[in-house]
């Protein structure tokens, strides 16, 4: 077993709150030193806003749990500053194959064009994800950011108030309270905040069940996601391929609905699916094992007053398609500047609403995918899986049929279409670069797009004139002028400009375009701001 499992990375200390005579009150709490609790109290303490993690553990989580990172929360990540460690541990993959019985009948690439800093995907084990995203935290520390995080405080209840939130937190040195402004929930799928709130999911669970074993071994399979159907292995059901860092490899099966799921877990049964699937000449050893049942559901809102829940608290999605922790990070990219405008006082508390308007769109976005994959790979009645059989037969040999095998749609970002922050569009430019969508990179030399519109609001000219600097209610827009020139690759063309000449956007501090248009006019970009900003 991996000894990262074992070192506490951030362990108990007692803390002057706990002697305080009153509670002591902070600004933001994040409860949840996952992936998400702390992607969330980087980002706020790189912005200056002081935030206390409280999580009841104080190492990883054990096991791999979720393995698959996409290209855009790597560029969140890039903007946390941790981005590149995840990036130089991980597995990087684009390419993938889709089996049938023992037939390849297709493969895909994630990443055809080039014009990106970060590739579709990295493997990387949720232990690794979290360790690097400790690090950063302390790297903060040692650079003054006020940021902490306590381990075994477990938040045992939970008042709210108009205006503060109060926390009973239980210790191994017995129980304290405090206070915050703010309460970001990120405590998992099985979320304590939740519950002690009253509050519910909505939504379905699937009649299946899945293994999950991590094996280490030596193999010499690429490093591509193989996804099989029905396979002679394990017949009448599916099972997914991944590698990972360290000679660590992930293999899913599909066991059904009516298990035993102790018994399934157990290494006598597990090893005998995996010497059918690997050979029984191959030499592995076990690292994790765990069973999961696909689960597509939501809370009906993120936000509860002064209680804002994020990822897995949130919200849970079937596992394939990699959508649960990277829509996580998702969610407090989009969060946490809302948030830091609210505190400044340069945004009315409202603008916290179209969090839950732009967070439930993107939820409500993998749910149906994801529900659409599980419906795919477990047909439920005799006439579906004939269906799904004939389309993985005619995706062998013809092209239209591809598109039509969800073996789990891969994670993509959302697009916050009919967000009350968009502006209307005002250029008849690329689809994937209209209001609401966040900006995809392009080369620029020897740099790239995205790092220079990270954090902050940002007016991005191509080939056109505006000012270097406007300010809109205490808000200041920097100008990042730039030409099709700068990019001999035309990516930064074909992305942002299309058949136009020149174009003006917006770009939110999520990188986000709030508006564009063909030119610059002032009046127009200031109403932009104050609508992005939840003032219109």
């Amino acid at each position: 077993m991996n000894k990262i499992f074992e070192v506490p990375l951030y362990a108990y200390e007692a803390s002057p709150d706990q002697s305080a005579p009153a509670p002591v009150h902070h600004k933001v709490i994040v409860v949840g030193a996952g992936p998400v609790g702390l992607a969330a109290a980087i980002d706020l303490a790189q912005q200056g806003v002081e935030v206390l993690v409280l999580d009841d553990n104080d190492k990883v989580s054990f096991g791999s749990r979720a393995i698959c990172f996409a290209k855009r929360p790597l560029e969140i990540l890039d903007r946390l500053g941790c981005g590149q460690p995840m990036v130089d541990k991980g597995v990087l993959w684009n390419k993938g194959k889709v089996f049938f019985d023992e037939r390849q009948v297709y493969e895909f690439d994630l990443q055809p064009d080039s014009g990106d800093q970060r590739p579709a995907f990295i493997n990387l084990q949720q232990y690794y994800f979290e360790q690097f995203l400790v690090d950063r935290v302390r790297e903060l520390q040692a650079q003054g950011a006020p940021i902490e995080i306590r381990g075994r405080n477990k938040v045992e209840a939970v008042g709210t108030h108009p205006d503060h939130v109060k926390l009973e937190v239980e210790t191994p040195e017995g129980s304290y309270t405090i206070e915050a402004d703010w309460v970001i929930a990120c405590d998992g799928a099985g979320s304590p905040m939740r519950a002690m709130m009253g509050k519910d999911f909505v939504g379905r669970v699937f009649e299946d069940n899945f293994l999950i074993a991590d094996v280490i071994m030596e193999a010499d399979f690429p490093s591509e996601r193989w996804f099989w159907f029905d396979p002679p292995f394990n017949k009448g059901q599916s099972a997914l391929l991944h590698k990972q860092p360290d000679g660590v490899w992930r293999i899913d099966l599909q066991l059904g609905w009516d298990i035993d799921k102790e018994r399934e877990k157990r290494p006598e049964n597990v090893i005998p699916r995996l010497k059918a699937m690997l050979g029984e000449d191959v030499n592995f050893e076990l690292e994790w094992v765990s069973i999961y049942t696909f689960q597509c559901r939501r809370m009906e809102q993120f936000r509860h007053g002064r209680v804002i829940f994020a990822g897995d608290s949130a919200h849970q999605v079937s596992p394939f398609g990699a959508r649960g922790a990277n829509s996580g990070v998702q969610d407090t990219d989009n969060l946490c500047w809302k948030l830091k405008l609210v505190i400044d006082g340069k945004a009315p508390e409202s603008l916290l609403d179209s969090y839950d308007q732009e967070r439930i769109h993107g939820a409500d976005e993998n749910i149906l995918n994801s529900t659409r994959s599980t419906d795919f790979i477990t047909p439920k009645s005799q006439m579906s899986r004939i269906l799904r059989d004939a389309v993985l037969d005619l995706s062998e040999h013809y092209d239209f049929a591809r598109p039509m095998v969800n073996s789990g749609r891969l994670s993509v970002p959302c697009v916050y279409d009919g967000s009350s922050l968009n502006s209307a569009d005002a250029l008849n430019g690329p689809s994937q670069t209209r209001p609401g969508a966040s900006c995809p990179d392009a080369p620029l030399g020897d740099d790239f797009l995205l790092p220079k519109l990270a954090g902050r609001f940002t007016l991005l000219t191509i080939d056109a004139d505006a000012p270097d600097e406007i300010e809109v209610d205490g808000i200041t827009v920097k100008r990042l002028a730039l030409s099709v020139k700068d990019d001999p690759t035309l990516t930064l063309k074909r992305r942002y400009l299309g058949d136009a000449t020149g174009a003006v956007y917006l770009i939110r501090p999520d990188q986000h375009v709030a508006a564009r248009r063909d030119t610059y006019e002032e009046n127009a970009f200031r109403h932009a701001v104050r609508r992005a900003t939840g003032k219109e």
